[in-house]
């Protein structure tokens, strides 16, 4: 049987190169960036070229990039660093289809005495720019709207919620660990102060990720120590895992125009498949979405079902966030676009990756309506 992925992300498989230029900082090159000697000042150097790769490719400087293990710290960092960080006030801005990673963090700093504005979302999940600016007060300090939803696919108009908070003088963070590497991004050009990003989304190691500070913005340290990463993040930096990213990083800025029309052609074959079966409902943006994303709800059927099948055919996918699946509430994103509990319950995710092919294409879309047709003949739903 062959066995097809299609949960990306969730997660994609590290890339040979990349596995590659990670082995010698396990054996070999396995120092301490903080140590002086001759093997400290291996690992010193190879975290200052990988943070060098990093920044340009977003715009930024060298000591803007701060190293995390991913995209929840990096986004804990922001929420609660700004927060602790700020004497001007005690309103944070955010959606309600953000990833649990910013509003986890959110509703623990309501139970401090903070004031979180949870903005609602269309039918699409798209944020509206205008309803950023009615929500801001005296006493906002940040602005979080994520890049891209990791359930749907939809981009969020970044630029234009930057640029509000900018005439505002407000803060703005995006949570960008699926957008980045997939779509072209300038931390300067669309007024991003914060941004988070992890690097197993594009095909680099679990574990590690980074949080672009604009210089001169303050953060409290969430974790207190040796005082590394410029005193913002200690603990000793994972020298394999920088040096991986920064070589996924590398290759994405080769192949995201040639990822992104592979991506696209076998998005509109799966789509244009997919919406076939009676009453499959495409979710998420039409045209403003990652090349990757394909969600749908099918009424009558239960999606953790539909995942079990499908994988019993070969078939990885999902039924929403891969951090998350365990629970039994439906999708806040899928609610919060105005789907009731029952269709989002209904729902696929698939999401493509470059080892795809048009082949795998064709026979997902040959299981898929067999799948959906045996769930709705025993479903109780139906």
């Amino acid at each position: 049987m062959e066995k097809i992925y299609m949960d990306n992300a969730a997660t994609t498989p590290v890339d040979k190169e990349v596995a590659k230029a990670m082995q010698p900082y396990f054996s070999e090159k396995f120092g301490n960036a903080s140590s002086l000697h001759l093997w400290g000042r291996e690992a010193k150097m190879a975290l200052d070229i990988a943070r060098a790769k990093i920044a340009k490719f977003i715009g930024a400087k060298e000591e803007e990039i701060i190293f995390t293990s991913g995209g929840t710290e990096s986004n804990n960092l922001t929420i609660k660093g700004l927060a602790f960080s700020s004497p001007r006030g005690s309103h944070i801005i955010t959606s309600k289809i953000e990833h649990h990673a910013i509003t986890e963090p959110c509703e623990w700093l309501e139970k401090q005495g903070y004031k979180v504005t949870y903005l609602d979302v269309d039918q699409y999940g798209m944020v509206n720019p205008k309803d950023v600016e009615k929500a801001i007060t005296e006493k906002t300090i940040l602005v979080s709207i994520m890049h891209a939803n990791n359930e749907i696919g939809t981009i969020e108009p970044i630029a234009e919620i930057g640029k509000i908070c900018k005439k505002h003088n407000i803060l703005f963070h995006t949570d960008a660990v699926q957008s980045f590497g997939k779509v072209p991004i300038n931390v300067k050009k669309m007024n991003i102060d914060l941004l988070s990003t992890s690097a197993h989304k594009i095909y680099g190691p679990k574990g590690v990720g980074f949080l672009y500070i604009r210089k001169g913005i303050k953060l409290t340290p969430v974790a207190h120590g040796g005082g590394h990463e410029q005193g913002i993040r200690s603990g000793t930096e994972n020298v394999a895992g920088i040096v991986g990213f920064a070589k996924a990083v590398e290759l994405a800025k080769k192949r995201m125009l040639f990822d992104n029309l592979h991506l696209k052609k076998l998005q509109k074959k799966l789509i244009e498949g997919i919406s076939k079966i009676e009453n499959a409902k495409l979710n998420g943006h039409p045209t403003q979405r990652l090349a990757n994303n394909v969600h749908f709800s099918f009424s009558g059927i239960e999606g953790e079902s539909l995942v079990v099948l499908l994988d019993m055919a070969g078939i990885g996918a999902s039924t929403g966030s891969a951090c998350t699946t365990k629970s039994l509430k439906p999708s806040h994103v899928l609610t919060a676009c105005g789907l009731s509990a029952e269709i989002a319950h209904s729902s696929l995710r698939l999401t493509l990756g470059r080892e795809n092919t048009p082949e795998q294409i064709n026979y997902v879309l040959k299981k898929i309506p067999e799948v959906v047709a045996n769930l709705r003949k025993i479903s109780p739903l139906k």
